[in-house]
């Protein structure tokens, strides 16, 4: 049972299928793992094991992945009848009424919801070290961050409570995490999925839904099963050629890759480990017989991008903090809020629609002149998954705010632009530093394009299959 336990989630959901273990036996064994692993790595924080071992015996038997064990991440994600608190003490002993329209597609496909994972208070940083439940530890190194917003989601599956997690990315929230953990994590095309019923977008349609996972297949499948339009979404990706589990072992052809590890923007400092993890990406492109050259997008260099960007996301906070008070019935004082919301809340009212709109704008254009690149005859680009080294709790929010954006901004250097582009990439745990921690490198493709990245995604799998090596 343990090596199954260790194992992915398609191989969980065939050895149930070919009734080599039950559904309620994998399920109390992920139990049991989440029992003894938690209390280290504190990435669950609403634990609700009675009542999935009770849904358990009523999963359809055919069900594609019925009685896999799953997490939540607690921001999106919503579960009927279930806590909801985003990280944040303003939303202390709110329960959800209904499930969002992607968590009620993984329980129809049989996945059995265990509990929800910590995650920074809204969301809004990239360490996961909320004061409202204390950091989660990234299982390589107690000490060391397991990245945000998903950093909960991806601590478990690195521990090996569950073979996937739920997750989402505003800013390098699935592939950062999925970077520091050593995971695959895919951040799709914006409107791949639905926010439904409760919203239409998240951060102004910089964030998307997926997940962390041990391998490349399992991200496919999970993601078939929550992809497509739904009627009142404001917009969807390009359909896809056909299911994404297909593209897994799909020949990708020879691939034209552009690669960069030195930030263009200037201002973000080199970091060797990063530079050795994406040469050495680059070097194993290469012996596949892809086309590999240094070269990446010219508007990925531009100074302006971090301040249109940081007001986007501090006016989605703003209104965010409208939507808390309206659903606990009395206002949000900013007090109430960590210093780092308190002060992006306040920054995002001070701007004005207007400055919202052209803020919006701008990122229009930057939009178009990322995509120009690809018109030019590149298939792929290659960066780092995060803009700095693997990174100690405590780091990237000390009590000198100035210092803690600064370091954020420069984290999030590589991730953030991909984002407000609404292009699908995907990070890989191809590296470990000097220390053993999980190094990500990530590939980028045209918008609409996650076949293309699973395609070469598991062809690097095949080649250099991944070590999981924090799953004790």
């Amino acid at each position: 049972m343990d090596e199954l336990l260790r194992s992915d989630a398609t191989e969980q959901a065939h050895a149930v299928q070919q009734g080599k273990v039950s559904a309620r036996e994998l399920v109390e064994g992920a139990i049991a793992r989440v029992q003894a692993h938690n209390p280290d790595l504190n990435a669950v924080i609403y634990p609700r094991f009675e009542r999935a071992l009770a849904e358990v015996d009523a999963i359809p038997a055919e069900a594609p992945f019925r009685g896999v064990p799953i997490l939540l991440k607690d921001l999106g994600w919503a579960q009927a009848g279930e806590p909801y608190s985003a990280g944040s003490r303003t939303l202390e002993g709110v329960r959800v009424e209904e499930d969002a329209y992607e968590t009620a597609r993984l329980r129809a496909a049989g996945f059995v919801v265990l509990g929800r994972t910590n995650t920074p208070e809204l969301g809004s940083t990239i360490t996961t070290e909320p004061a409202a439940f204390g950091p989660t530890r990234n299982p390589y190194d107690l000490g060391y961050s397991s990245g945000g917003s998903s950093g909960g989601s991806a601590a478990a599956v690195a521990a090996g409570m569950v073979a996937i997690a739920t997750a989402s990315d505003g800013g390098g929230s699935i592939r950062i995490p999925a970077s520091l953990c050593g995971l695959v994590g895919l951040k799709p095309s914006r409107g791949r999925s639905s926010f439904g019923p409760a919203r239409g977008e998240g951060w102004s349609g910089f964030s998307c839904s997926g997940f962390v996972s041990r391998s490349v297949r399992d991200t496919a499948a999970a993601l078939d099963l929550v992809s497509g339009y739904l009627p009142g979404d404001p917009y969807a990706a390009p359909p896809l050629p056909g299911p994404l589990a297909a593209e897994a072992g799909a020949d990708p052809g020879r691939l034209r890759v552009g690669f960069v590890a030195a930030h263009p923007r200037g201002d973000v400092p080199e970091v060797p480990e990063l530079t050795e993890a994406v040469n050495a990406a680059a070097a194993l492109l290469e012996e596949l017989g892809h086309k590999v050259s240094a070269d990446c997008p010219k508007a990925l260099g531009d100074p302006d991008f971090a301040t249109y960007f940081a007001a986007i996301v501090t006016n989605n906070l703003a209104a965010e903090i409208e939507n808390i008070a309206a659903l606990r019935g009395k206002p949000v004082e900013l007090e109430e809020l960590e210093p780092r919301n308190a002060a992006m809340v306040s920054a995002g009212r001070q701007h004005s629609a207007t400055d919202h709109l052209m803020a919006a704008q701008w990122i229009d254009g930057f939009r178009r002149r990322m995509a120009a690149w690809w018109s030019s005859g590149y298939d792929l680009l290659l960066m780092p998954s995060l803009g700095v080294a693997p990174f100690p709790l405590g780091w990237i929010s000390p009590d000198d705010l100035s210092t803690a954006f600064g370091r954020t901004s420069h984290s999030v250097a590589f991730t953030s632009p991909i984002n407000a582009t609404g292009q699908p990439s995907i990070s890989l745990p191809l590296h470990r530093n000097a220390a053993g921690l999980p190094v990500g490198v990530q590939l980028v493709a045209a918008y609409g394009r996650e076949d293309l990245l699973v395609r070469i995604a598991a062809q690097i799998e095949a080649a250099r299959p991944f070590e999981h090596s924090a799953m004790r």
